[in-house]
């Protein structure tokens, strides 16, 4: 846990972004997520792989027993043999300009004791003891981890040829964690999107997330979670299975990409300054509920807490931000996305779809309705997924063939669920407004919401296919989808790897001069315009529970601009300057907000 070599990790991004990130990155020792989301690119990549690796490739079908599970062990485990592969190489090659040992080192963080002993040992004249100290070097090293993750509320059940529904653990969330849990990797699996208490407790089946008497934990899990109350409840739920959460990974709502997620109006800067006020107070509940569980189940109870970590990812854009997290908030790492969405040596990303991100402006940056799941999505304006559903639109022929079917969640006009992108849902939702009394402006409204649905499933995966070449015959056209942050506006070119790296710890700053405000600060404007969105969608006929949750999402937001206007003082490593733009974002902000209230005082009831 503490050894990790690296003070930061690539998040998931989509399910193709970071696919093979662990093939480009964990050599360096820097640690990546792929999805288990989609097992047809999986699959896919699998056989790119084996192509690539001399490795014979034996095709897991899709009606193959247990295939969904089998693909992403086989996967898994592929990727493990050529990390391992790609690290004893560079373990063995010479300390020397340009190799592969030297620049894992220049890598890393100035302040790491690896990178001290390191330019010691650099400093030395070419003697035994050099040597010697050398070798102590490579010794130490390891590569990165290969974590997963698993969107716990993407659950579908599976039907049999006769399309009888499988039992519960041929889901696609359950399949999903299976196929992690029986793979060679010692490494996290990442809960993220919610609780699923199906899933937690299937977890508790496999003996490689249970601490042996040693301690040692093979298979570590880690919840993605928007707060504290949410860490407890989860934390709990495992530790009366006898499960440890090893990390709980607080990333911000709306300043990320992907989905987006209100929560509330619950802000990143309060809440972890609850985790730094609670941590111990959170490992200490944890532990006596897990030490029971482990007793009640026959297993070893232990003295003391296995180790945990509080780490902080979404909208992270400078070195200072990130030292911020590390030392006011004590958190124990941070994640990076969206940036190294243009960095090629460590994401998965076809040309034309980079090209896009290298100009994209905030205004081509939007939180969208295209997501099947009704959830806002980040989402690029321009993106080939955006271009091509809008031709098909004027064509008279909208929605998409429904392929993979892992968004499928609508029976309104079906026994069983079918994704409201599909071609089948949006004629007959079509069809069905077009029948009912309402004025003009509203039908254009809501046949324009019915029409945004994009086929993620597909799409999401149509940089690595293009990238790749891994259509096959049959295929829909790969038109990519991408989900950047918003923080991708402030980066404008493509990058290697250690000039990302290098802005990270402080090194360099690829920011290209134009005002950012603090990630704290932009989350909270997101915030002011989500709650403006939602009470608009709500109104005329906001119910009771609506309104009493808008209010408390303001009450949230005016909380948490009380708190920022006593933190900004604290960040020290930024200049004065910086401290009264950043003061007067935050002024900017509040007149936002009292605005916003004003326009809806009824809402609010003043």
């Amino acid at each position: 846990m503490a050894d990790l070599i690296h003070s930061f990790h690539i998040p998931v991004m989509g399910t193709a972004f970071t696919i093979e990130s662990p093939a480009k990155i964990a050599k360096y020792g820097i640690s990546s997520v792929l999805s288990c989301v989609d097992d047809t690119l999986i699959e896919r990549m699998r056989k790119f792989y084996c192509k690539m690796m001399g490795e014979e490739f034996i095709p897991i079908h899709k009606a193959d027993p247990d295939a969904r599970a089998n693909r992403i062990t086989a996967y898994l485990n592929l990727l493990d043999r050529i990390v391992k592969d790609q690290f004893e190489k560079l373990k063995a090659s010479a300390f020397e300009i340009g190799s592969e040992i030297t620049r894992y080192f220049e890598l890393l963080a100035d302040s790491s004791p690896l990178k001290q002993a390191y330019n010691r040992m650099l400093a030395m004249s070419n003697s035994a003891e050099k040597q010697r100290v050398q070798e102590e070097l490579r010794e130490k090293i390891r590569p990165g981890s290969i974590d997963v993750n698993i969107m716990t509320k993407l659950d579908r059940t599976n039907f049999d040829s006769n399309g009888e529904p499988l039992p519960g653990e041929f889901t696609d969330a359950l399949a999903a964690l299976r196929g992690y849990a029986n793979s060679r990797l010692h490494s996290s699996i990442i809960f993220s999107a919610g609780f699923n208490g199906r899933l937690y407790s299937y977890a508790e089946n496999f003996e490689d997330f249970h601490a042996d008497e040693n301690q040692f934990i093979k298979k570590k899990i880690v919840v993605k979670v928007n707060d504290y109350r949410s860490a407890l409840t989860q934390g709990k739920f495992f530790a009366k299975k006898g499960l440890w959460v090893s990390e709980y990974r607080l990333e911000s709502g709306l300043n990320c990409g992907g989905h987006a997620f209100g929560h509330g109006g619950n802000l990143m800067g309060p809440s972890l300054e609850e985790f730094k006020q609670k941590k111990s107070e959170l490992v200490s509940t944890l532990f006596d509920l897990y030490n029971k569980a482990r007793k009640q189940k026959g297993k070893k109870t232990f003295d003391a807490p296995h180790p945990v970590r509080i780490t902080a990812q979404g909208g992270i854009g400078t070195a200072h931000e990130n030292d911020f997290l590390l030392t006011y908030y004590n958190v124990d790492g941070t994640g990076w996305g969206t940036p190294f969405l243009l960095v090629p040596e460590a994401t998965t990303v076809d040309h034309e779809t980079l090209k896009k991100l290298c100009h994209a402006s905030s205004e081509d940056l939007v939180l969208s309705n295209v997501s099947p799941l009704g959830i806002p999505f980040n989402n690029l304006r321009n993106s080939a997924s955006e271009e091509s559903k809008l031709k098909k639109i004027r064509e008279g022929r909208p929605g998409s063939p429904c392929i993979k079917g892992h968004l499928v969640s609508n029976t309104e006009f079906t026994t069983n669920p079918i994704c409201t992108a599909s071609s089948l849902y949006q004629k007959q939702k079509l069809q069905q407004l077009a029948g009912e009394k309402m004025d003009a402006a509203s039908l254009q409204e809501a046949s324009e919401n019915i029409l945004a649905k994009a086929c993620l499933c597909n799409d999401l995966a149509g940089a690595a296919m293009l990238l790749h070449q891994l259509n096959e015959p049959g295929d829909l056209p790969s038109t990519p989808a991408i989900c950047p942050g918003p923080n991708l506006a402030y980066f404008s070119r493509t990058y290697t790897l250690e000039e990302m790296v290098d802005h990270i710890y402080g090194r360099t700053s690829l920011l290209d001069g134009a005002h950012r405000p603090n990630m704290f600060i932009a989350e909270l404007d997101m915030y002011i315009d989500y709650l403006e969105r939602e009470i608009n969608d709500s109104l005329p006929a906001a119910n009771d529970q609506r309104i009493k949750y808008f209010g408390e999402f303001r009450d949230n937001l005016v909380e948490g601009l009380a708190y920022y206007e006593g933190l900004i003082p604290k960040m020290t490593e930024e200049t004065p300057e910086y401290h009264n733009q950043a003061l007067a974002d935050l002024r900017d902000s509040k007149k936002r907000l009292e605005a916003l209230t004003l326009r809806h005082k009824e809402v609010f009831h003043l």
